[in-house]
């Protein structure tokens, strides 16, 4: 038996104000790239079944453009008769109950079988049944879902023994912590002895892949198919090849997707530091890349005179550049507690005081931060 399992697809998202030729967003683009890239290797491969264990979509009332692209590539799936079993995530489930599901949509479509009442659903097929646990607000009610999960996989076992069972599952499996969203939880510690009766267990929400640990090497995340934050520098996105037979092996199947890449400068000599950066970046796919700069070792007169303007022609063939800058803290409780009681500009003039002595310097650094300041306050005021 042959399955594909993918998940976080995340359609609809985009986070950069970049309109590509065809006036769509470019990353909104570049998610749907990734998800038709899938969509083509399912139909190449022709698996028995495939999973998606979550967040299909960014949010739970997605664009028309989301929608009608989603269920124009499910068709192509349908058209192949291959079963299509998908589980509702957080960011895919209406956060009360006067919304319905967008999940429901997919009802429309032969062979996709769709999970989102915020409850356990048995998914069943001659060969294997998939027990599938969407998203659910209540946390209170996964301890009872989990039961009627329980109850049926032993049943199950005793008057099917061949058929072959999967959990699918969107949640925080063996790390106890979360992503401040709404809604998600982590699987209980105490249930999952139930692992160890399945199959294969597929897991959606956390966006990087990978087993859960060694002892545990069938509970997998497939990870998402593009970032949905500049933090995830990952570059290897794809999905899952499981083929169960009398053993279950995974195997990851990477995908081509834009290129993202952290490039880190020591601001305590930032020429010769820069340089070095620029030698070695001649080695990274830079073209049409999205590059965050890190700043560091950075003092207030340092950092204004390195302007996030200057690297946009430095690496002038990436898709789009960040600057994030990591100061110097030289009194921790000047910048905790005085910091709310000042403007930010007063804040750098204050700074430029305390630490440069040469005044012919001060006074050029300060009209610096002057026009600065004046140029920010304009930028705010057209956008307003």
């Amino acid at each position: 038996m042959n399955i594909i399992h993918f998940s976080d697809t995340h359609l609809g998202f985009n986070d950069l104000d970049i309109i590509n030729d065809e006036g769509i967003n470019q990353r909104e683009a570049d998610f749907y790239d990734a998800f038709v890239q899938v969509i083509n290797n399912i139909i190449e491969e022709k698996p028995d079944y495939v999973i998606h264990t979550g967040d299909l979509f960014h949010r739970s009332s997605p664009s028309n453009r989301a929608i009608i692209f989603c269920l124009e590539q499910l068709k192509k799936i349908e058209k192949h008769n291959i079963p299509f079993i998908i589980i509702a995530g957080n960011h895919s489930t209406p956060k009360t109950v006067k919304n319905s599901p967008i999940l429901k949509a997919l009802k429309t479509i032969d062979n996709v079988h769709a999970v989102f009442e915020q409850a356990y659903e048995k998914v069943e097929f001659e060969d294997v049944i998939f027990h599938a646990m969407p998203h659910i607000n209540d946390e209170n009610k996964i301890e009872h879902e989990l039961e009627i999960l329980e109850k049926n996989l032993n049943d199950n076992k005793s008057k099917s023994k061949n058929k072959k069972n999967i959990m699918m599952l969107h949640c925080s499996v063996g790390a106890f912590y979360l992503m401040q969203e709404f809604g998600e939880w982590c699987f209980p510690k105490n249930r999952e002895y139930l692992f160890d009766k399945m199959d294969y267990v597929a897991l959606g929400h956390w966006h990087g892949y990978g087993s859960v640990n060694k002892k545990l090497p069938h509970v997998c995340y497939s990870g998402s198919l593009e970032r949905t934050s500049s933090s995830d520098k990952r570059n290897d996105k794809g999905y899952v090849q499981i083929a169960l037979n009398k053993t279950c092996k995974i195997k990851f199947k990477p995908i081509n997707i834009r290129k993202s890449y952290l490039l880190e400068i020591d601001c305590s000599n930032f020429e010769e530091n820069l340089e070095k950066v620029v030698l070695d970046s001649k080695e990274l796919k830079l073209k049409d890349a999205l590059l965050e700069i890190k700043l560091t070792n950075l003092t207030a007169s340092k950092s204004i005179d390195i302007p996030n303007n200057f690297f946009n022609t430095v690496f002038e063939d990436v898709l789009y550049l960040s600057v994030k800058r990591e100061f110097i803290k030289k009194d921790q409780s000047l910048f905790n507690e005085d910091i709310q009681s000042i403007s930010l500009q007063d804040y750098f003039i204050e700074q430029l005081e305390d630490n440069i002595e040469d005044e012919n310097e001060l006074n050029r650094l300060q009209k610096k931060v002057d026009v600065l300041f004046n140029e920010y306050e304009e930028s705010l005021n057209d956008t307003v």
